[in-house]
């Protein structure tokens, strides 16, 4: 069981995404806690203020140290060993070796960010920070979604057949295969003779192939963190002819 702190302005935005599908089912079944934390209950004046100008002059807002504090303090009270991260465009990439280490952990903290950001001073209280891109959205609460969804599925139980989970692209460093299903022939299209033959080593090795081939043309920067046989450095080679 993984439990998710989510503090954020916005708690209303969590609503309809976890309460659909895989997610849903989960939290029904007990494998994953998601519980959020309003920011502005953690504020000390009457007016629950979480951001002011910044220090030094420019544009836009800066979220206030005391309340995000505050609140990461409140949820490591009581859950002892909790990790928290911060979501933010200067973070670390996420990537699918990152997903699998937290669904180690038992208690994650997402702290979300606003406005131009947060105070430094939040940094000293966080134990990592995340990204999921280099672009900029208007805060952290979709970022934390895509980490919490891509964490939970690697949950033993949340994911039905654990194969899949194991199979796909990034959990190796080669993006998938392609998949077909039913109809065998779909405006002219058909599926590849070799996916029917029930020939299963040659099945395989067309999959690896096409794996391989994929992440050349898409994502030619896997290859290199890729473990490959001769036999599909070859293969690489003659791509190139």
């Amino acid at each position: 069981m993984l439990a998710f702190h989510i503090i954020t302005l916005f708690p209303e935005m969590f609503g309809d995404p976890f309460n659909a599908s895989i997610l849903k089912r989960a939290q029904e079944r007990g494998l994953v806690i998601i519980e959020l934390h309003n920011l502005r209950e953690y504020c000390q004046d009457k007016h629950r203020v979480t951001d002011d100008l910044p220090y030094g002059g420019g544009v836009g807002m800066v979220m206030k140290p005391e309340p995000l504090i505050t609140a990461i303090e409140s949820v490591r009270s009581a859950q002892p060993g909790v990790r928290a991260i911060l979501m933010t465009p200067q973070g670390k990439r996420f990537e699918q070796a990152d997903a699998g280490r937290l669904a180690q952990c038992s208690s994650l903290i997402m702290v979300c960010g606003r406005y131009e950001g947060v105070d430094e001073r939040v940094r000293a209280f966080v134990d990592e920070e995340l990204s999921i891109g280099d672009y900029i959205l208007t805060g952290g609460e979709l970022a934390s979604m895509v980490v919490i969804d891509a964490v939970a599925r690697l949950i033993p139980g949340v994911v039905g057949d654990a194969t899949s989970v194991e199979d796909e692209s990034f959990t190796y460093p080669l993006l998938e295969a392609p998949h077909y299903t039913r109809p065998r022939v779909f405006r002219d299209m058909e599926v590849p003779e070799v996916l029917l033959s029930g020939n299963h080593a040659e099945i395989e090795r067309w999959r690896r192939h096409q794996a391989l081939k994929r992440t050349k043309e898409r994502r030619p920067d896997l290859l290199s963190k890729a473990s490959l046989a001769k036999e599909e450095v070859k293969f690489l080679e003659e791509l190139e002819h």
